[in-house]
């Protein structure tokens, strides 16, 4: 019994508790959101909820629980399946390519699998595993990452799940995969002049992909400066900004708010989920949801730059640009600053395969701060000989060995302490005599 409970004192001490919290209240606040949402507007119920309300509630416990799971093993044994996420990652996009569903919020875009209880999107579940396929390939090159056949090959590797989702039909999620990889090369060293260069060439390529775009799509962008030129087009995103206007500052109260109640937006509950907030909790009900996702954010950065040993830092970067990209393009949808591409608002939008993709990222942050925590300590899964085609290093034990690295700080500490003491003996000795 005395082993159970200093396993689980190590256990909680070993637990991001900041990070579980910001997340809690995230999801919670979110889920109170859904329900305002859809409480008078659906007659679709679960448990005696409306059923986006339950699908979200069930999907946040279970999301928590595999969040801890996924905490209690080393992140390095998952970067060490990359092969594995990297193959289930290419599987499930092909999946979507042969028998994915479109629903009846986003009728351009099959990128759903019907599982019955609830449709499942991949490309929320492909990102993590891009996610971690990526900053084991960054760790591997990090030493040539400016040498253009290494940085070719890391451009090649973004473009495959790019490529695989947009022809699904869901460029907005395709996109985001582009600027995921874009922050992790940034912020893993990329050399200045291919950054000016990417934003010259991308400057440049813009007519270009004005030419191949739909006729919708180019309305999309039009009625950001120009509302009244696609009435029709921009109907979700006015209606939008009439409820946050109408939220004010303190807002017209929960289960209030006028347009939300009503039903008059379409997707309130999930892509236009920043608006209910504003309407019924106002300005300040909306910067709260802000700073809770920035101090999620913020809070994954710091566990990344804690870490020294492996892919911790490119990991934890990316999981905080996923949830950083996707919170800038939701509200300057909401805002009319930014077309509407059906991005959805990370812990507080419907959705119940988006939400548990989110929370095994989390588990992922959870296990690099776990593995900080217990560096010192021997771990029963570790698993080797798994190679990367990429560079040998990841194959060897110096990435990976923080035991030893521990251990070798330890002793030089202990060295230092010993000099320190020596030298004080001395000067005691002279000043005495």
């Amino acid at each position: 019994m005395s082993n159970f409970r200093h396993y689980l004192a190590h256990f909680w001490k070993g637990t991001d508790k900041l990070l579980m919290l910001f997340c809690f209240l995230a999801s919670g606040y979110g889920i109170l959101a859904v329900y305002s949402a859809t409480k008078r507007v659906t007659t679709n119920t679960l448990m005696g909820l409306p059923r986006d309300a339950a699908i979200m509630i069930f999907a946040v416990l279970v999301g928590m629980l595999i969040a801890i799971i996924i905490s209690l093993v080393d992140y390095d044994i998952l970067c060490r399946l990359w092969p594995v996420w990297a193959v289930a990652g290419i599987g499930l996009m092909i999946l979507v390519l042969i028998i994915g569903q479109a629903v009846s919020s986003r009728e351009d875009a099959r990128t759903w699998i019907n599982l019955g209880i609830i449709y499942f999107q991949p490309s929320e579940l492909v990102k993590v595993f891009f996610i971690i396929t990526f900053s084991v390939h960054l760790n591997a090159v990090k030493e040539q990452i400016n040498n253009i056949l290494q940085l070719g090959l890391l451009l090649a590797h973004a473009m495959v799940p790019f490529v695989l989702v947009h022809l699904s039909g869901d460029d907005g999620s395709a996109l985001i995969f582009l600027i995921i990889a874009f922050v992790m090369l940034f912020v893993a060293g990329l050399d200045w002049k291919y950054i000016v260069g990417a934003v010259v060439l991308v400057a440049a390529a813009i007519p270009l992909l004005w030419m191949h775009m739909s006729e919708f799509q180019k309305q999309r962008f039009v009625v950001i400066v120009n509302p009244e030129a696609y009435p029709q087009t921009a109907y979700q995103q006015t209606l939008g900004l009439s409820a946050i206007a109408n939220g004010g500052l303190f807002g017209r109260g929960l289960f209030h708010g006028t347009y939300t109640q009503s039903g008059s937006i379409p997707v309130a509950e999930s892509d236009m989920i920043f608006t209910v907030i504003c309407e019924e909790l106002g300005l300040i009900g909306g910067l709260l949801a802000m700073a809770v996702l920035a101090a999620i954010i913020f809070r994954i950065i710091v566990d990344g730059n804690q870490s020294i040993f492996g892919p911790a830092q490119p990991l934890c970067y990316g999981i905080a640009s996923m949830i950083g990209i996707q919170t800038l393009i939701n509200i300057a949808m909401c805002l009319r600053i930014g077309p509407v591409i059906g991005i959805t608002l990370p812990f507080f939008s419907a959705g119940g395969s988006s939400t548990l993709c989110l929370y095994v990222a989390i588990g992922i942050v959870l296990s690099v701060y776990r593995s900080n925590f217990n560096q010192t300590k021997e771990t029963n899964f570790r698993l080797i000989g798994i190679r990367s085609p990429f560079n040998e290093e990841l194959g060897s034990n110096v990435v990976y060995d923080k035991k030893k690295a521990v251990q070798k700080e330890k002793k030089q500490s202990k060295s230092q302490k010993q000099s320190d003491r020596q030298h004080s003996k001395t000067y005691y000795k002279n000043h005495k005599s």
